[in-house]
């Protein structure tokens, strides 16, 4: 059962060396955002990048789903134009997947 549990020091170490970088990544973007001035290039596209974030991770999604995701997708963002709420949204999404699901789409 212990022999389960072992980790061999050269993964332990890379693993190691993994999490340090991530975390000097982090910290440098950080602290270089602080000391730097954004061009106005920059500027657009870290305002672009929450929209791309979600289309990145919602779109394939509704591409699998087929017609019902997809109307679901159109439907919430739609609703999203409309009110400006992303519960608004949510729920309108998750209405007309279901019920396109129902009928058999």
């Amino acid at each position: 059962m212990s022999a389960l549990f072992t980790v061999h020091g050269g993964a332990f170490l890379a693993l190691c060396s993994m999490a340090l970088a991530s975390y000097l990544c982090r910290v440098g973007g950080v602290w270089l955002m602080d000391h730097l001035p954004p061009s106005p290039p920059l500027k657009r596209a870290l305002q672009a990048l929450p929209g791309s974030i979600i289309l990145a991770t919602v779109l394939p999604l509704g591409m699998k789903g087929g017609v019902s995701a997809l109307c679901g997708l159109a439907a919430a963002l739609l609703m999203m134009i409309l009110t400006r709420k992303d519960l608004a949204a949510l729920s309108c999404g998750m209405i007309v997947v279901i019920a396109l699901r129902q009928w058999g789409f």
